[in-house]
């Protein structure tokens, strides 16, 4: 038996990364996998108006892409005011330098608008422990929700397990 205490469908922040990562061939199954979850309806992919913009510049074939997804699996959020001040305090506290401000903007978006987890590809600014502590210290210290960051790899939605 599975004890579950939260029995709404997960709100999942994608960014650009993940949609591009069903085009790239390391990253191409653990992404698949993530995308026949979402069509399956077993999580909400949250989209900012930062992951569309930055779509503007994505290959044709990831563009396609995002826009076949179904629009009842997806939750379109804005990265407004509130997101961008977050998004500066991560770069005032050093989390992130200014030139990344794309990628505070995500993590800001997603902890301002309730994700339950921010999925990326980027190593480097996301998916990064000494990253993920300074932007949940930011978090915490101006009364926002813990931020879970990561990589599609770590997401599992198998709900069996031997143990239980």
């Amino acid at each position: 038996m599975t004890l579950r205490t939260d029995m709404r469908t997960p709100r999942i922040y994608v960014d650009t990364s993940v949609l591009g990562g069903n085009f790239d061939d390391e990253f191409r199954v653990p992404t698949r996998r993530l995308f026949d979850a979402l069509l399956e309806g077993r999580w909400v992919a949250l989209v900012s108006d930062v992951t569309v913009d930055e779509l503007a510049d994505a290959p044709r074939e990831v563009r396609e892409f995002a826009a076949s997804l179904p629009a009842d699996a997806m939750e379109r959020v804005a990265a407004d005011e509130e997101c961008a001040e977050l998004a500066d305090e991560y770069i005032r506290a050093a989390v992130v330098p200014p030139s990344m401000r794309g990628d505070a903007l995500h993590v800001a978006t997603a902890a301002c608008h309730g994700a339950d987890l921010v999925v990326s590809w980027n190593y480097r600014h996301l998916v990064n422990w000494a990253r993920i502590r300074g932007f949940n210290a930011v978090n915490l210290r101006l009364g926002y929700p813990v931020v879970e960051i990561r990589s599609p790899l770590e997401v599992s939605f198998d709900e069996r397990s031997e143990d239980v």
